[in-house]
């Protein structure tokens, strides 16, 4: 057989593994790990906090000493001498030479002005990973919330389905009693727009699927037309905490409070550095000299020298520098206050959300029943002809209503759980393991 008739098979075979992976639905604890992961914004926290990394470096090199080399040739016009008389000289150095000098150079106190920039800049760069990690939460919220509007969407979409089916079989029955002259032609029409209105429903609602399931896919940085399967979490929601239980444990876990506090330090290690500049410094410095001279006893010679140095006056820097972060403080105490209120109204707001829901959910699950019993009856009495059409196309759309209910309410609580783990500070990694 010539190669050429493999192809086809080939392509066959590679579509059908294709569309199998496709049709592999996404958990919801693996988006969680791919966004965490993948996410552009998350890894553009990477790189700040890299950055952050990179200024620890560098303000720890003022605490390690400063060791430079440098080396020199000369030409000179004429050879360097002294007048011993009007008629006498003696040549000093060389006319053409060469030189090199090796220096370290070490700070030895500075009252804490460069270690505390040291500590200045660790605070800021564990309040980046507190960034990276508060960044990374909240695209995990966002991908929870979506992967939820995508499920809901897909039930609901089964609602009208399961709606324009009643509604058809309905449609039927009239067309059968209206040729039997049971009914008038008034009921046949009323099931009609009915079905077409069911219809359009089902058109819209699977429009919203594939406008969600776009927004998760760029959420997950795949193309927005590649299909994803979706599926109802196997470990459930987490648990919910009690409200004043919840205050303070976000209170402690929440990042953006962690962030303010290792702020505030960072704030205060840095105007004791600003302080610092008001003293003098103290340095040490080895050197080793060496200059091509045959004229000298010694070409080369180590020396050590201790060095002190005080700013006597910057025309006001100092001061207005240390003002600056001063203010910098209290702009951040006022702002930590506001940030506890915020963090509470979420609190709140997610645990009401979980509150509401859940009741909204034990009471459509009665509802459904209720309308399928109220739908069997109405049907029934249609059929016998004690009962108009109104009421058969009226009960179909309450239990529609009932189901559509259900399924809004099981995943508003689904939500709101998920939105009350974000807002008390647990890691949606561990959430959905």
């Amino acid at each position: 057989m010539k190669a050429g008739a493999y192809l086809p098979l080939l392509v066959s075979l590679l579509l059908a593994l294709c569309g199998h992976v496709a049709a592999e639905p996404l958990t919801l604890a693996e988006g969680v790990r791919i966004v965490t992961q993948d996410s552009h914004v998350v890894k553009i926290r990477q790189q700040e906090e890299r950055i952050s990394e990179a200024d620890t470096l560098i303000a720890r090199s003022r605490l390690l000493p400063n060791v430079n080399a440098g080396a020199s040739q000369t030409y000179l016009e004429y050879e360097p001498a002294v007048r011993l008389s009007p008629t006498l000289s003696a040549p000093t150095a060389e006319k053409d030479f060469y030189g090199y000098r090796l220096s370290a150079q070490q700070l030895l106190f500075d009252f804490f002005g460069a270690s505390s920039l040291y500590k200045a800049s660790k605070s800021i760069l564990e309040t980046k990973r507190l960034d990276t990690k508060r960044t990374r939460n909240l695209v995990a919220l966002q991908f929870v919330f979506l992967y939820l509007d995508v499920l809901e969407s897909e039930r609901l979409i089964t609602v009208v389905e399961k709606e324009a089916e009643a509604l058809d079989a309905q449609v039927k029955l009239s067309r059968d009693l209206y040729a039997a002259g049971a009914i008038t032609k008034n009921d046949l029409l009323q099931a009609e727009v009915k079905l077409s209105d069911a219809r359009q429903k089902l058109i819209t609602a699977k429009n919203i699927r594939k406008i969600t399931g776009a927004r998760l896919n760029a959420l997950l940085a795949r193309p927005p037309l590649s299909s994803v399967e979706v599926s109802d979490p196997a470990n459930g929601s987490p648990d919910a905490l009690q409200l004043e239980e919840g205050f303070e444990v976000a209170a402690k876990e929440r990042a953006e409070i962690q962030i303010v506090d290792l702020t505030m330090t960072a704030l205060g290690y840095e105007e004791a550095a600003r302080n610092s500049e008001y003293f003098p410094r103290f340095l040490a410095e080895g050197r080793y000299d060496y200059a091509k001279n045959r004229y000298q006893v010694h070409e080369g010679y180590w020396s050590v020298n201790f060095l002190m140095n005080i700013n006597l006056f910057s025309g006001g820097a100092t001061g207005a520098e240390i003002e600056k972060v001063r203010s910098h403080k209290l702009k951040l105490s006022q702002e930590r206050k506001r940030l506890i209120d915020d963090v509470r109204l979420e609190v709140e707001k997610y645990y009401l959300d979980q509150v509401n829901s859940t009741e909204r959910l034990g009471v459509t699950e009665g509802a459904i029943a209720q309308a399928e019993e109220n739908l069997r009856i109405s049907r029934v009495k249609y059929t016998e002809g004690v009962g108009v059409a109104t009421e058969v196309t009226d009960a179909i759309a309450l239990l529609a209503l009932a189901r559509t209910n259900y399924f809004r309410a099981r995943y508003d609580q689904q939500r709101a759980r998920a939105g009350y783990a974000y807002a008390i500070g647990r890691d949606l990694r561990d959430v959905y393991p």
